[in-house]
Formats: C-alpha cells, sequence, structure tokens
C-alpha cells in the first residue's frame, strides 16, 4: 500500500472554462506545473521518458531551495510533506578553500524569512521529484512514466510518441531539460547555444553519508550542529558549498573548479574513475578532502553560462518551453530548481482567469513578458556570484578576505551592510528572495489582463449594434424594391 493522499488545500482561482495540457518532461518544473495546473482544474497529461528508478538514480545528489521557491510549496501545502525530508538553513560560514580558515560567519536575518514566508532549505533532490510526482497524481494530473516523445507538431498542438502515437491538446508544455533536441522545437536558431558556449568551470556535486560524518571527528564538526548551518568555502579559481540534507540523512557537497589537469566532459558523469577525484583534492583542505573520500554518490559536469531562448512561445500560440528549457542557469545554482517552480506558479496563475479559447496565446505571451525579466536578473545574480566566489588569488581577493575577518573579530555578521562586494550581492539576493511569483501574476491580470477583457467587450458592444442597423438597412432597401 502505497503512502496516504496529500490533503492539499483547495484554490479559489477556478476558470470559466477547462481546456487540456500535455506537459512534456516529468522533471521538477513538469511536475510542479501539473500540479499548480490541476489546482485550478485544468485537465494535464505528463509524459515523462525515464522511469521512477531512473530518475531516483539521476536525482541521488543533493540540492538547495531559497524562501522564494520553498514559499510557494508551502502555500500548496506541502510543508509538512517537505519537513519530513529537508533542513532548514540557520546561517552560513565562509572558509577558505585551501586551508579551512574560518573568515566569518552571517545568521540567516528571521525578519526577512518571516516577510518572504518561506526558509533556505537542504534536501535530497529525488525527495522533492518524488513528493511532486506524489502531489500531481493525488490532484488528478496523468502521469505517464516511460513514455519518450520524439516530436512536437506546434501547428497542430500535438506530441508524437516513439511508439507512434499522436497526442493532442489545447496546451503543449515543453518541461525538458537544457540539452533536449525539443528545448529548440519554437526556434531552430536557438540549437547553437550550448554547442557553442564553452565550459566556465567544472561542477563536482558529491553526498556524503551520515556514518561517515559521524566516525570522523573533523567531518562530525560540519554535521552534528544545534541549528543546521550552510557552508562555503571561498578558494582561488575554486569554491565550495556544503550542507546537511534531510530524508538520507546526509551531508551535500557542491565543489566549483575551474584549474583541472583531466579534460572535462560535454555531459555529466556520474561514478568518474579514481583519478578524476585525487585531481580534485590536490588543492583544497583537510575536511572537503575527507568529504570527497567519503562521498557514495559522485557526480561532475561542464558549467556553462548560456543565453536564454529568444522565443519560449510559438507562433501558433498553442506551445511554449518553461523551466531550464527557457532560462537556463549555470549548474549548481541557489535558483535553479527555483525558477521552474516559480514558472509553475505565474504559469498556473495566469490560466485560472481562462474564460475563452481565444485567450490561450495572450496568457502564454504573457507568461513571457512576466518571467523575462525575472529570469535574466536571477541568472545574472548566479554568475556574479560565482565568480566572486571563485576569484583569483590577488589584492581584490585579498581585501574582500580581510573585510570579512575584520566584521567577525567584532562579531558582526560577514554579509551585513558594509561588508565589501560579497555582501552587496547579499543584499541583491535578499532581493530576490522577496519575489512573489503569483503576485505578479495577479498583478498582470488586474493592471492588463482585465482591462484587454473589457476592452474586447466593448468593441463587441460595438459591433452589435453596427450589425442591427446594417440588418435594418438591409430591411428598408429590400421594402423600397
Amino acid at each position: 500500500m502505497g503512502p496516504d493522499p496529500l490533503c492539499l488545500p483547495p484554490t479559489n482561482d477556478k476558470p470559466g472554462i477547462l481546456i487540456d495540457f500535455i506537459i512534456v518532461g516529468g522533471g521538477i518544473t513538469g511536475l510542479a506545473c501539473a500540479l499548480a495546473l490541476r489546482r485550478t482544474g485544468h485537465r494535464v497529461i505528463v509524459l515523462e521518458k525515464l522511469v521512477e528508478e531512473e530518475i531516483s538514480i539521476l536525482g541521488d545528489g543533493g540540492s538547495r531551495l531559497p524562501p522564494n521557491a520553498s514559499k510557494i510549496l508551502f502555500q500548496w501545502g506541502l510543508e509538512a510533506a517537505i519537513r519530513e525530508f529537508a533542513v532548514s538553513s540557520s546561517g552560513v560560514e565562509v572558509m577558505r578553500y585551501d586551508t579551512g580558515e574560518l573568515l566569518g560567519t552571517h545568521p540567516w536575518e528571521e525578519e526577512i524569512l518571516r516577510e518572504v514566508g518561506g526558509e533556505y532549505l537542504f534536501y535530497h533532490h529525488a525527495d522533492l521529484w518524488l513528493l511532486l510526482l506524489r502531489a500531481a497524481k493525488d490532484a488528478g494530473a496523468d502521469l505517464r512514466l516511460g513514455v519518450s516523445v520524439t516530436s512536437i507538431d506546434e501547428d497542430d498542438c500535438s506530441v508524437k510518441l516513439s511508439g507512434g502515437d499522436v497526442l493532442r491538446a489545447n496546451v503543449v508544455v515543453a518541461a525538458v531539460g537544457p540539452l533536449s533536441g525539443l528545448r529548440t522545437a519554437l526556434s531552430s536558431n536557438d540549437n547553437y547555444l550550448y554547442d557553442s558556449t564553452p565550459a566556465y568551470c567544472r561542477l563536482h556535486s558529491l553526498l556524503v553519508p551520515s556514518h561517515v560524518m559521524l566516525q570522523d571527528y573533523l567531518l562530525s564538526q560540519l554535521y552534528v550542529r544545534p541549528s543546521p548551518s550552510t557552508f562555503l568555502w571561498l578558494g582561488h579559481r575554486a569554491s565550495a558549498l556544503g550542507s546537511r540534507v534531510g530524508g538520507v540523512d546526509a551531508f551535500m557537497v557542491h565543489i566549483w573548479v575551474s584549474d583541472y589537469s583531466r579534460p572535462t566532459s560535454d555531459e555529466w558523469i556520474a561514478e568518474a574513475d579514481k583519478a578524476d577525484w585525487e585531481d580534485l583534492i590536490n588543492h583544497c583542505e583537510p575536511r572537503l578532502q575527507r568529504l570527497v573520500q567519503g562521498a557514495n554518490f559522485r557526480a561532475f559536469g561542464p558549467v556553462q553560462f548560456v543565453p536564454k531562448l529568444n522565443y519560449w512561445v510559438h507562433r501558433s500560440g498553442r506551445v511554449a518551453v518553461v523551466g531550464e528549457a527557457a532560462h537556463p542557469l549555470p549548474a549548481g545554482s541557489m535558483q535553479l530548481t527555483a525558477l521552474g517552480i516559480e514558472d509553475a506558479a505565474v504559469f498556473a496563475k495566469l490560466f485560472s482567469h481562462l474564460t475563452s479559447e481565444d485567450q490561450i496565446s495572450t496568457f502564454l505571451r504573457a507568461f513571457q513578458d512576466l518571467r523575462e525579466a525575472r529570469c535574466a536578473r536571477v541568472l545574472e545574480s548566479e554568475q556574479r556570484s560565482l565568480i566572486s566566489r571563485m576569484m583569483p588569488d590577488s589584492l581584490e581577493q585579498e581585501e574582500r578576505d580581510n573585510i570579512m575577518r575584520e566584521r567577525h573579530s567584532r562579531g558582526l555578521g560577514v554579509l551585513g551592510s558594509g561588508g565589501g562586494k560579497l555582501a552587496e550581492q547579499w543584499d541583491e539576493v535578499k532581493e530576490l528572495f522577496g519575489y512573489n511569483a503569483e503576485d505578479e501574476a495577479d498583478d498582470w491580470w488586474v493592471n492588463w489582463g482585465l482591462l484587454r477583457e473589457r476592452a474586447k467587450q466593448r468593441s463587441i458592444g460595438l459591433e452589435e449594434p453596427m450589425h442591427i442597423g446594417l440588418k435594418a438597412v438591409n430591411i428598408n432597401n429590400d421594402d423600397e424594391v
């Protein structure tokens, strides 16, 4: 027997008409879209080429979810379920990558988190995926795993499956990965984006079991804390991030390196050969070395600064791309999963106002208009943050570190006001935390959508007397004859 159905709160946002959606891609973004659309009543089919066991293996690493996304899932009624496997971070400890020297600490400001309504969470990626899978299914979505889509016909608003079957809907949503060929179905000119973008660095993703952490004196100091912390290492062309994750009771680590002797792959590789990991730990502090050696999950891949797609909506006005397919972020970014969840919230909120199929293309284009600037800001922030964390040894790097040392010696948070560029970047991140996806969609509807509908109704109202007048003229002309 499976788990009890999730009791999700109802939403009052019910559209005037219900339509059919096909979502291609059953990752976090695709499932979040399915759940959000089902909450408003629309009919949804999700097509995912992998089966549950394959996705669980691929999602075996750790992830993080900032407050702007966790609050959405909380509002959808998933807070209790998320707390069963996610760890809420209380602050950050900043250290040198090469020596482990503590540069300072910074607690997350409780007032900001209360105002935002979410928390900064760390979790096992597969746990969040399984929760959204269950929630979307319980909400009534038709989930079809192990089904491969070979093509999308944008003009017919249909998808073709590997077995030859064709499925049609009112709207097709491509929630696929950034390397999927279906991502560029809307514009062949965007095919070059990944191929022509060099790797900025390489990301290593690790998961260290709890028993390894507890049996090692140095590692246990990272793992056993009254309040779980996030650990950030800054180094010469290298950086690392670590935190405890719940559910599987483990410690996740992300390590970014740009100087490595062995060639990198264009794709993600799990369980690479031992030489790759030995090469990784040559220049890092002892605790990072032990984390790498004790990991039971290791994967690495390229980090690229890839431009967004120019067109998220096909000219037919019935097919759109969302998530990483539309606006890819560098691997390991804090907002990577969050943007997909925000997409789902905005997308469903727009379609909760649907009263006519004529509005479909308007809502899809409004989705891109609403999300494009937000995603561009996040991308710029993530790029600046990564470059700053991996700053080469220099006078600028020394100044940055000395500011943190000085603030820490006075008992001040290293990311507080006056803390230099790192603090300025933190101020920018806090602004990003405050974004409310559903409010953005509601504001668009009040300020633009309703006005558009009223203008349309007025136009129809003016046309009706005109038709009546023309009919009367015709009748009079007939009488004269």
